[in-house]
């Protein structure tokens, strides 16, 4: 067996945490599981796969901005606060952050605005005015004229809550600073009605979203603000043109609430609910994400309304809950993962979930389709979960079809494995469904070899009093531009985990280091290439520098074709260089100084091949999940070339028998589209079941699912 699968034991440690908020952790659900084991010693950490990681190179080098002495998350919790400029206006990033200007200092928002050249134009400028602590900002530019809208949570007034306020750059001839007067757009007081008169038992809102869409008045944009807290939330939308903006014309404001998120807040069925906003084309306003609550069975919500925020909102839910299996000791009945009894958990009752990301961003690719990242956790029972096996994934929620679909971003399951749901890391190997390798050790007995990950900034869990992995989560994803273009980005703290924890050899160099990953796709969200790995150890332009809190441009700037007819394009990122790798934001403080750090920006070009080398491949071939599906007798296989060159599709049964060959030939590059009537090599109709179709180009393979139903 391979020794490429590398164990890394730290799922032996911890083996609970607690559900949390940004702003006070609610109590957890019961029962929870804490064990205390010591690992084996010396393990070896290395990356599954990584076999199409895509070429890039700095196109501009880690920058210093300003200095900060606010320890902690410095952009916003569900938005980006690093945006484009579009290009007819300049071009550029506009960003914004939470900063402390000293040690001593409230904090407050910032704003800035950089050169296409990543150069800034002028930083350092306060949004906020007045005494106390502010903070928590949103950014949105807009997409025609280029000015930017900020949005942050403040005490404006003389009762003890804050507001939610807004202002805008009036940006005239693409000068930027012309700040206008601050608006106080949700009001928070002390009463149990919101200012649209629904009945509520909390209506203060906080962690502000902003987006742009369409708008139902000729020749301008609506702009929307949400404020969120427990369970619900509050949708404040005006509209605007360049020439209110540029004259600092105070926006005029309507307000709608979901009567849903009302009834749940009211009942408090739901823990937490953590949403995001995004809106279309079409006049759509979306929010969507999850809730923690186990006793709802349909945790990833998404609530759409049409009508330019002024319809009826429409609820769509799924359940993120991946069934996967107890490995089971050789010679041994039990299996491997027990609950807080002591007992195996059965195969019924383990799944993985989405746990740990209320920092999570939606949005929408170029097909339409929404896609919800976060983190799903190794989880069984009420409540039982297994902290040290979480991996980024994401759901996919088509509007048009009200069908959903979950996917690994990484690592991803290997396509010819057709007994697993997902990434399974026990599994990586075929024969797929048995333990790719048990180790024993005369101390700790029996343990899986295998692969985990800890996809979090920071890697101590008990920085925050256990509330670690809802502040420190950070998984982001940019919207598609007009070429399909998408990223997603998070952080990987493993193996400072591994030698802060365990002080296992090899490590020493990541004391203070995390992985900086990015996910990159050239056709819309459709496949993930595996992630480009940055850090601090093997990245010279990182050097010296200490990553934590990064944050994707909201889209990637495209940049053209190579020779390979690949896409190229690049990608902006913020980040912070925090000098003493914690937190001295909430209690009890990580470290003693609040010595803050460096705000910074760097970008990536992404997917350029080096002429020289023909060994790097060009990109895979896309394949489309078949539609309709499930499909009685007949369903459209669609699939995409990025090059011309032999193509074969093949119908499999799930005993592995080919059943048909649709296609075997040379097929020109673009996108291609085959019918199915549900019959074998013979033109004899199948039996209803679950088959398989594999796409094969050559150099690579694609394999899914279709359900005929007769």
């Amino acid at each position: 067996m391979s020794k490429s699968l590398v164990f890394v034991l730290a799922f032996l440690c911890l083996a609970a945490a607690c559900l949390g908020s940004e702003a006070a952790a609610p109590d957890p659900p019961e029962p929870l599981r804490a064990v205390e084991l010591t690992p084996p010693p010396s393990p070896v950490r290395a990356l599954p796969g990584q076999k199409s990681v895509p070429p890039w190179n700095f196109s501009v080098n880690p920058n210093p901005i300003i200095n900060n002495y606010y320890d902690y998350m410095i952009g916003g919790y569900n938005n980006l606060p690093l945006n484009l400029v579009p290009e007819s206006q300049g071009g550029g990033y506009f960003l914004t952050w939470t900063g402390r200007n000293s040690p001593t200092s409230d904090r407050k928002s910032y704003y800035g605005y950089l050169y296409s050249s990543g150069m800034p134009i002028f930083v350092n400028q306060i949004v906020t005015q007045g005494e106390g602590e502010h903070g928590m900002p949103a950014l949105v530019v807009d997409p025609v004229d280029g000015n930017p809208f900020y949005a942050w949570t403040q005490n404006v007034d003389t009762d003890p809550v804050s507001e939610i306020v807004l202002t805008s750059d009036a940006f005239i001839a693409g000068i930027a600073g012309l700040v206008n007067t601050t608006q106080v757009v949700i009001d928070n007081p002390v009463t149990p009605t919101a200012p649209d008169g629904t009945e509520t038992t909390n209506n203060v809102f906080y962690w502000p979203s902003l987006a742009i869409g369409p708008s139902p008045l000729a020749g301008k944009r609506r702009l929307y603000l949400l404020g969120r807290q427990n369970c619900n939330v509050y949708l404040a939308m005006a509209d605007f043109s360049r020439d209110d903006v540029e004259n600092g014309i105070p926006l005029n404001w309507q307000y709608s609430s979901v009567p849903q998120l009302n009834t749940w807040e009211l009942n408090a069925v739901p823990n937490k609910t953590y949403l995001a906003l995004e809106t279309d084309s079409g006049g759509n306003v979306i929010l969507a994400g999850y809730h923690n609550s186990y006793s709802i069975e349909n945790d990833i919500i998404v609530f759409i309304c049409g009508n330019f925020g002024q319809g009826e909102w429409t609820f769509h839910s799924f359940n993120s809950r991946m069934p996967t299996w107890n490995p089971t000791y050789p010679g041994s009945n039990g299996g491997f993962f027990i609950d807080d009894e002591g007992q195996p958990f059965q195969d019924q009752d383990l799944h993985w979930k989405l746990l740990n990301s209320g920092h999570l961003n939606a949005t929408l690719d170029s097909g339409g389709r929404l896609h919800i990242v976060g983190i799903w956790a190794l989880a069984g029972g009420d409540g039982v979960f297994f902290p040290h096996f979480q991996f980024v994934k994401e759901a996919v929620y088509d509007p048009t079809w009200n069908n959903f679909e979950i996917r690994d971003i990484f690592p991803q399951k290997n396509c010819d494995d057709l007994f697993n749901a997902c990434f399974t890391p026990w599994d990586m190997l075929p024969p797929y469904g048995e333990v790719d390798e048990w180790i024993y050790d005369e101390e700790y007995g029996y343990y899986p070899y295998t692969f985990t990950d800890w996809p979090f900034p920071h890697w101590d869990q008990a920085a925050h009093e256990n509330t670690m992995m809802f502040h420190y989560n950070n998984v982001k994803i940019t919207r598609a531009n007009d070429y399909g273009q998408m990223a997603v980005v998070w952080q990987d703290s493993k193996r400072a985990f591994d030698w802060c924890v365990y002080h296992y050899p090899g490590y020493e160099a990541w004391e203070h280091g995390t992985d900086i990953y990015i996910a990159y796709t050239n056709y819309g969200g459709s496949e993930w290439q595996d992630p480009i790995v940055l850090n601090n150890v093997d990245t010279p332009e990182l050097a010296g520098i200490k990553p934590m809190w990064v944050y994707p441009a909201d889209r990637m700037i495209y940049t053209g074709f190579n020779q390979y007819g690949i896409k190229e394009g690049k990608l902006g990122l913020m980040f912070y260089d925090d000098f003493t790798w914690g937190s001295n934001s909430l209690p009890p403080p990580y470290h003693p100084d609040p010595d803050g750090g460096r705000v910074m920006f760097m970008e990536l070009h992404i997917g350029y091949l080096d002429a020289n080398d023909p060994s790097q491949a060009p990109a895979p071939a896309i394949l489309a999940q078949n539609w309709p599906n499930p499909f009685n007798p007949n369903t459209n296989i669609s699939f995409e070339l990025p090059q011309p060159g032999p193509a074969r599709l093949e119908i499999f049964d799930l005993r592995g028998r080919l059943v048909s060959t649709l296609l075997d030939k040379e097929m020109g590059a673009g996108k291609h589209s085959l019918n199915w009537d549900g019959t074998d090599s013979n033109g004899a109709q199948l039996a209803s079941g679950v088959y398989i179709y594999r796409l094969s180009t050559g150099r690579t393979s694609a394999s899914r699912k279709m359900i005929l139903l007769k």
